[in-house]
């Protein structure tokens, strides 16, 4: 996909945003309307298509012979197209403490850190063994798109995340780290120490998290 998508100029691009437009439409609609022909246009379809960044549907034939084949954009193209939801964030942020004060942040944050301890809770076997505890949590946060692992040491496990995708949100509320880390002692459990080691807000390249049996 990032070869294709890191050249999408030309023709791609405006395939790309032609579909974006529409719920589905044809090689040969999109050939009239470009100028092009069905066998070049389908040309950028299968390379986008290779790329995952359309898909194929099927549309049910209004008579007799094949159906014919509609073209739409598949969900990963939506990373093409401008995102402000990080800004967003931070301006829900910044309206939350300049409306409702600093307290009133606070308790947003520890709502958010509650539903997340009951999401963990619920999907981490308190009776496993803490490394095991770690391995899963390593897997919910991959999920949210922490690029976590964890990784055994002889003593300890280090949960480290590569990267963490509320950044820009983090770095206007400092309580959201904060609350993470307490987060993963409460998941935990009591039988555990976690110490935060690495802190990409401190310049560290990721985040990572200690942790040991008291």
């Amino acid at each position: 996909m990032a070869d294709v998508a890191s050249d999408l100029s030309g023709a791609k691009r405006r395939i790309i945003e032609r579909l974006k437009r529409a719920d589905s439409t044809t090689a040969p609609e999109l050939a009239a309307e470009f100028g092009l022909t069905d066998t070049a246009i389908r040309q950028h379809l299968e390379a986008l298509e290779g790329a995952e960044l359309v898909e194929r549907v099927t549309a049910p034939s209004a008579g007799r012979g094949r159906p014919p084949v509609h073209w739409r954009l598949a969900p990963s193209a939506s990373s093409l197209f401008a995102d402000r939801h990080s800004d967003l964030t931070v301006e829900l942020i910044a309206s939350i403490r300049s409306a409702l004060g600093e307290e009133a942040l606070e308790r947003v944050v520890r709502t958010r850190a509650e539903r997340q301890l009951a999401t963990y809770q619920s999907a981490i076997d308190s009776t496993a063994t803490v490394t095991d505890r770690v391995h899963r949590i390593a897997e919910l946060r991959c999920a949210e798109g922490y690029l976590a692992e964890a990784v055994d040491g002889p003593d300890h496990v280090t949960l480290v995340e590569h990267h963490c995708p509320i950044r820009d949100a983090a770095d206007s509320c400092a309580g959201l780290c904060s609350a993470e880390l307490d987060l993963f002692q409460k998941v935990l459990g009591p039988d555990v120490h976690v110490a935060r080691e690495q802190h990409v807000l401190d310049g560290g390249q990721r985040c990572a998290y200690r942790v040991t049996l008291r």
